[in-house]
């Protein structure tokens, strides 16, 4: 049999006196915590600890002795093992460390019996309990710690006992908070060691935040709380405003965000450590995202560039609007030598022409406005880069609505016909389509309806080409513009999902976030405890995204890139707003 003993680093040189800790319930393990020195009252030990039980939730226990020989105190290891008698538990460990040497030696004794006759012991260095192993660890970094389960970790066999032991051992230690407060400078009846007996750690700075973050707190639920009032207005709940601001990526921003306000300015204390990650991720990207908003307003602002901005944007939609009245024109013609239907073609073509006529009016129309939208609309930035992007993305979306309308036109038009031949295929084959059953079933048709479906089936066939170079012309341009507002929406959705507080606690206090531990030897003696070193193995980058990346709406399509092609090839639309889960009727 072998025992483990967890034993801090920082008690490797305390006074005499006595391990406190824990026996870890089903693992023949210890955890020793701290170290009460000589001279204690064992009445009031008994009373501290009870008082700790009910504070940190953790059965504490006087484990042992700890003798450290020093001048004058000759006789303290045999008056320590005596105390075994008042702390009675199944073992009593015996530790004592010379001067000199790394390691130190180990006695387990029994209980005594109930007449209190002998100590339990045989007398051999480790009291008849096998082999004992010394683990040595950092208590402040096993504390503020938390312990992931490492990829593909199975729940049974050795590996899954080891996981559970190292995991009590984390948990232990991390609750044990309430047992650090009292250090060897207190003016107290008990000293103690542990890892913070040079002085508890303290910031002014943080307790200050904390003071000043319960009324900011406040009224930040104040104002959230005035906001979702006015969001909850009748005239804002009406079909037609709530289809539209689903659709305006702005829109969709700031109810996001104001989730995640409610989220960090909530008075329930985030006692769970994924609670307190989704917090802190949350209000550092917020300030994240606001610091770069204003980045953007001071250079936005300057030497009058929203001018400049608006004094290029009318030209721009003139140039995009001939180059599309060039290309309707090429289209019109014979395009790269093709034959098309000339009736259909010039139909098509004027169309879309009137189009782009409608178009150049707007914009000449709204042309003296631009730069004063452009100035208020700038300001949104001030709430965080997202929401400018927000508004860009809803900008490249008005600005090329005749470029979808034309996408919408041509792909309505394509799945007509494909749907038509298919449909109409079907009739030469004998069958049709069963829409109660959901399934293709035989069927029986009269001369007339042969001869009328192959007539129908003709002219639809002849009229395809000139209608897929229409569909083929503007899904491409459509793509153009969803790639773009794709990738705004990649940036807005990275800035509002990236775990930026655990990836610097990964980065620069990479054991608060662990993987696992790995263990070094310290010494190894003959007929001595071997004595090992745990050391914490951080959590991987990759992991740390994985585990803490905020959930939030995506811009990535739901379907396959099968499923995609597939849609483009019959010519269903695709809707550059959809979102995971969203449906469309």
């Amino acid at each position: 049999m072998v025992l483990k003993i967890f034993f801090p680093q920082c008690c490797n040189m305390a006074d005499s006196g006595l391990l406190v800790g824990r026996w870890i319930p089903g693992q023949d393990s210890a955890v020793v915590l701290a170290v009460i020195h000589y001279p204690f009252i064992p009445g009031q030990v008994k009373r501290y600890l009870s008082q700790l039980q009910s504070e940190s939730q953790v059965e504490l226990a006087v484990l042992g002795s700890w003798s450290m020989p020093k001048e004058g105190q000759e006789g303290m290891e045999s008056f320590l093992r005596d105390l075994s008698t008042i702390f009675p538990r199944g073992r009593w460990l015996q530790l004592s460390r010379e001067i000199g040497q790394r390691g130190f030696a180990c006695q387990v004794v029994r209980a005594p019996p109930a007449d209190g006759e002998g100590d339990g012991g045989d007398g051999d260095g480790n009291g008849g309990e096998g082999e004992v192993i010394f683990v040595h660890y950092e208590q402040r970094k096993v504390m503020l710690s938390q312990l992931h389960p490492p990829e593909g970790a199975g729940g049974g066999g050795g590996g899954g006992a080891e996981l559970l032991q190292l995991r009590l051992v984390f948990r232990t230690v991390a609750q044990s908070q309430p047992l650090f407060f009292i250090d060897k400078y207190d003016d107290g009846p008990l000293k103690l060691t542990h890892w913070q007996s040079q002085g508890r750690e303290a910031s002014i700075i943080v307790e200050l935040a904390k003071q000043a973050s319960v009324p900011l707190c406040l009224l930040l639920t104040w104002l959230l709380s005035l906001w979702t009032w006015l969001c909850s207005i009748r005239l804002l709940n009406l079909s037609p405003v709530r289809f539209v601001s689903s659709k305006l990526s702005t829109c969709v921003q700031v109810s996001y965000r104001t989730e995640h306000l409610q989220t960090v300015s909530s008075p329930k204390k985030a006692s769970e450590h994924k609670s307190f990650m989704r917090k802190a991720n949350i209000f550092v990207s917020f300030l994240l995202d606001v610091a770069l908003g204003l980045l953007l307003i001071s250079w936005l602002y300057r030497e009058n560039r929203i001018g400049r901005l608006a004094d290029t944007l009318v030209p721009l939609a003139d140039r995009v609007a001939k180059e599309l009245q060039e290309l309707l024109e090429w289209l019109m013609g014979a395009p790269a030598g093709l034959k098309m239907n000339r009736a259909l073609d010039q139909v098509l073509g004027r169309f879309f022409l009137y189009h782009i006529h409608l178009w150049i009016s707007y914009i000449h129309l709204m042309s003296p406005f631009i730069e004063g939208i452009l100035w208020y609309v700038g300001l949104c930035a001030c709430l965080g880069l997202t929401f400018a992007l927000s508004v860009l993305s809803d900008i490249v979306a008005l600005l090329t609505f005749h470029i979808y309308c034309f996408y919408v036109y041509g792909a309505r038009l394509y799945c007509l016909k494909i749907y038509g031949l298919s449909s109409l295929w079907r009739l030469f084959r004998g069958k049709k389509w069963n829409v109660l059953r959901q399934r293709v079933d035989s069927c029986s048709y009269d001369l007339d309806q042969l001869f009328i479906g192959t007539l129908l089936f003709t002219i639809l066939l002849f009229l395809l080409p000139t209608t897929a170079l229409y569909y083929l012309v503007f899904t491409l341009l459509h793509l153009v513009v969803v790639v773009l507002q794709g990738l705004i929406h990649l940036s807005v959705d990275f800035i509002n999902s990236f775990p930026l507080f655990a990836m610097a606690l990964r980065l620069f206090q990479p054991y608060r976030l662990a993987e696992g531990v790995k263990f070094r030897v310290l010494s190894e003696e003959p007929g001595k405890p071997l004595h090992l070193m745990m050391e914490i193995n951080p959590l991987r980058y990759s992991s740390v995204l994985q585990w803490y990346r905020t959930p939030t709406y995506s811009c990535y399509p739901k379907d396959s890139w099968a499923a995609l092609c597939k849609k483009l090839f019959v010519g269903e639309l695709l809707y550059p707003w959809r979102h995971k889960g969203t449906k469309i009727d």
